[in-house]
C-alpha cells in the first residue's frame, strides 16, 4: 500500500479513553510519510477524562509520534473539536510545532479548495432530540464495549479487525438518516462558502459524497473504524483503513449523489 501522501487528515481519536484504538494509530502514523497532517478534532479526549482517564503508554507514544513528525518536518494541524474544546482558547498559537486553527482551508495538488473543521457546528442543524443524545450516548458505549470484546475474540482466532458500530449504523435507518442530515449539512455549507468540498469528522463514519460538483469527505475515526482520509502527490483523496490488514476503501468519487460506506469485511 502507497504510503506517502501530500497530506493526510485523521480526526475522532479519542485518546485517554478505553475505546481508543491507539495501536492501530500508531502504527499508522510510524508508516506513512505526509507533508502535512490535519489533526480534525477530537484527538484528546478531555470531556470523557473529567470522569475517567485511561492515558496508557500507547496513548503516550502516539502524542509523542505526532510531535516528532511535526519536529521533523511534517506541517501539523490541529483542529480542536467538541470533545477537545479546551485547545481552542489557543487558536492562532502554535505549540511544539502544532498550528492551532477554529477550521483550515486547504487546497489540493490539482488546485481544489476544501473548507476543514471537525464538524460538531452541525449538531444544532441536524436536530436530534436530547432523550434521543442520550440514549445514544449509551448505546454507543455499550457498542463501543462489545466492539473491543468482539474484535479481542477475532485477534484470539486469527481473523483482522472488524467494526461492529460501523455495521449497525449501516443497517440502523434512524442511524442513516442522521448521518444523512449531517452530509446535507456539510454540502450545502461548502456550497455557501463557494468551496470545492468539505472535510470532517465529528460522526465516526468515513465516507464521501458528492453533489453539485462539491464533495463531501469524513475521515471517520479510530475507536470503531480506524480510517483516514488521504491526499496523493497528484491531489486525489481516498479513504483508508488500517489495522492487522490495510486496505484502500475507496477513492473520491467522480459522479453525483454518489455515496460511500467504509464497513471492514468479515474476512
Amino acid at each position: 500500500m502507497q504510503t506517502t501522501f501530500r497530506s493526510v487528515f485523521i480526526s475522532d481519536v479519542h485518546l485517554g479513553t478505553k475505546a481508543c484504538q491507539a495501536v492501530h494509530l500508531l502504527d499508522f502514523l510510524k508508516s506513512i510519510q505526509t507533508d502535512t497532517l490535519y489533526l480534525v478534532g477530537d484527538i484528546i479526549d478531555l470531556q470523557e477524562m473529567r470522569h475517567k482517564a485511561y492515558f496508557i503508554d500507547t496513548h503516550h507514544q502516539v502524542v509523542e509520534q505526532v510531535l516528532s513528525m511535526a519536529k521533523s518536518g511534517t506541517k501539523v494541524i490541529y483542529i480542536p473539536g467538541n470533545h477537545d474544546a479546551f485547545f481552542r482558547q489557543f487558536v492562532g498559537q502554535t505549540l511544539s510545532g502544532i498550528d492551532i486553527k477554529m477550521h483550515a482551508r486547504h487546497k489540493t495538488a490539482d488546485g481544489r479548495t476544501f473548507h476543514v473543521s471537525h464538524g460538531d457546528e452541525f449538531d444544532q442543524m441536524v436536530k436530534i432530540s436530547p432523550l434521543m443524545l442520550a440514549i445514544g450516548d449509551k448505546a454507543h458505549g455499550v457498542m463501543l464495549s462489545l466492539n473491543q470484546w468482539i474484535n479481542g475474540v477475532r485477534r484470539f482466532v486469527g481473523l483482522p479487525y472488524w467494526s461492529l458500530a460501523g455495521y449497525l449504523k449501516s443497517h440502523i435507518s434512524k442511524a442513516k438518516e442522521f448521518i444523512e442530515r449531517f452530509e446535507t449539512a456539510a454540502l450545502k455549507s461548502a456550497k455557501n462558502q463557494k468551496v470545492d468540498g468539505y472535510i470532517c469528522g465529528h460522526i465516526h463514519f468515513a465516507s464521501f459524497r458528492m453533489k453539485d460538483d462539491i464533495l463531501y469527505c469524513n475521515d471517520g475515526d479510530w475507536v470503531e473504524h480506524c480510517t483516514a482520509l488521504t491526499e496523493s502527490t497528484s491531489g486525489e483523496l481516498s479513504l483508508l483503513h488500517w489495522s492487522e490488514q490495510p486496505k484502500i476503501l475507496a477513492t473520491e468519487p467522480k459522479a453525483e449523489d454518489w455515496g460511500y460506506e467504509p464497513i471492514p469485511s468479515n474476512s
